[in-house]
Parts: C-alpha cells; structure tokens; sequence
C-alpha cells in the first residue's frame, strides 16, 4: 500500500516540488524498512532493503534516508576511495545538485562548494548551463549526473564545462542508458511531444538517448575521457549489499 501510494505521488507531482518535500516523507518510510541488508554508504544507514523506485519501478533502489539511488552511492564510494576529492583542496562545482550529496560536500572544509541549476530549488545558483555565469578554468572537479539528456544542445554544454575547468581538473558526467543501447545517439528536433520522446527517448523531458558513441561525443569537445567500471573498486557482495548496478560505467572526464 505504501510503496503504491507513494509511486503515485511521484509519478505525479513536478520534480522541483517534490524535492522540497520527499526527503521528510521517506524519512517516515524508513520506520518499516528496517534492517541489515544493504547499506547506504552516502549516510550510513542500514536497511531490510532499499525503495523501490523508477518510472518502471526498480527493486532495492532508494535509500529512504538520504534519498540516493543506485547511481549515486556507486560514485560517492568511487569518489571517496579512488579520487583526490576528499583530500586535497578542492572548487567544486556541482550541476543540478543531488539531496544526498550536497551536506556531504558542504560539511568538508577542504571543499569549496557551488551548487547550479536552471530550475532546481537546491541549487544556490540559477544558471543556463549553455551559459555559465563562471570565469575560465576555476574549478578543479565538476559532477553533472543525468542532465545533458534533458538540455536543447549536450554539445555546447560540455563546451561550457571544459571551459570553467581548470587544466588538469577532472569532473564526472554521467547519463542514462536504455537498452537497448543504440550504436548512435538518438537525437531529433522532430521529436517534440511528451508521448513521443517518452517512447524514443525513454522518458517524456529527454532530448536524447545516448549510445555507445557516448565516450566519442564527450572527446569531440576536446575533453579527456576514462571510463571506470564497478568491478575496478567494489567486490560482487560490496556491490550488493550497496544495491549498485554492476554493469554502470563511471564516465570520468579531464582537461
């Protein structure tokens, strides 16, 4: 009854309202899911399982206390183990900024944290990510997840976030991939209708759907790419008792 009560209010409210009032809906749902089978590394917290979660609903995917998903749990241990983002002196820029990481970010002293968005309610800085209102070459990381499939032009954002990177700075741009996975990336202007991009697009706000092409387009604005994958970092029984996905590539861009 929950799980069906809620699904229906998220399939239904717009995104911007719904981040303002999830985060103390769920933590009420975390009463019946207690236990130790997974864990979220993000908070910590422990459950039986994880939300089920997702336009078709995936199992085990939503941590009810801090709000991640499968993705972002696989990048916070990718982050924190593999990377330099915790350790050194760090301008962090964060593009549409996730509930679960911004108190993560924000609490570290050696990170100096700006949140953007054009329409996110929990980002400090309304911006046009075609347009960034930034200097050239401030910011030593920079975390887009799941956002050039929603812009009109992928291409000049990431043109846009080579530009406000430092040399030698690294950030991390991930998309979603439906399978099937198409060789090229689908793009058409044609494509304007909710019903219809949902159905090419998989989800009605997308612009897009990436293929396997996807590390080419990255380079083709002249950033450099590495791909890193859960097995690189993570054990079969870490991963589950993460819930990640193990096939997830970790996009890992630089200049």
């Amino acid at each position: 009854m929950i799980k069906s009560v809620v699904g229906f209010i998220l399939r239904i409210l717009p995104r911007p309202f719904l981040q303002l009032i999830s985060k103390p809906i769920f933590k009420f749902i975390s009463i019946f899911y207690r236990g130790n089978n997974v864990e979220c590394p993000i908070c910590t917290s422990k459950f039986s399982k994880f939300f089920p979660y997702g336009r078709n609903s995936r199992d085990n995917a939503l941590c009810t206390n801090c709000l991640s998903l499968e993705r972002h749990r696989l990048l916070y241990i990718y982050l924190f183990e593999k990377s330099n983002l915790f350790k050194n002196k760090i301008n962090l820029l964060h593009i549409a900024p996730e509930e679960c990481f911004i108190n993560v970010f924000k609490n570290h002293d050696n990170i100096t944290y700006t949140t953007a968005d054009l329409e996110s309610p929990l980002a400090q800085i309304k911006m046009d990510i075609h347009n960034m209102p930034f200097k050239d070459n401030i910011y030593d990381f920079i975390l887009c997840n799941h956002v050039l499939e929603h812009v009109e032009d992928d291409l000049k954002a990431l043109s846009e976030i080579k530009r406000v990177l430092k040399k030698g700075g690294k950030g991390i741009v991930q998309v979603p991939f439906y399978n099937p996975i198409p060789k090229y990336t689908i793009e058409d202007k044609n494509i304007k209708s909710k019903k219809d991009r949902e159905k090419y697009y998989g989800q009605s706000d997308h612009v897009r759907k990436y293929g396997e092409d996807y590390k080419q387009r990255l380079e083709s604005t002249g950033l450099k790419v590495e791909i890193k994958y859960p097995s690189d970092f993570l054990s079969r029984s870490e991963m589950k008792l993460y819930s990640v996905f193990e096939t997830e590539e970790i996009y890992i861009i630089s200049k």
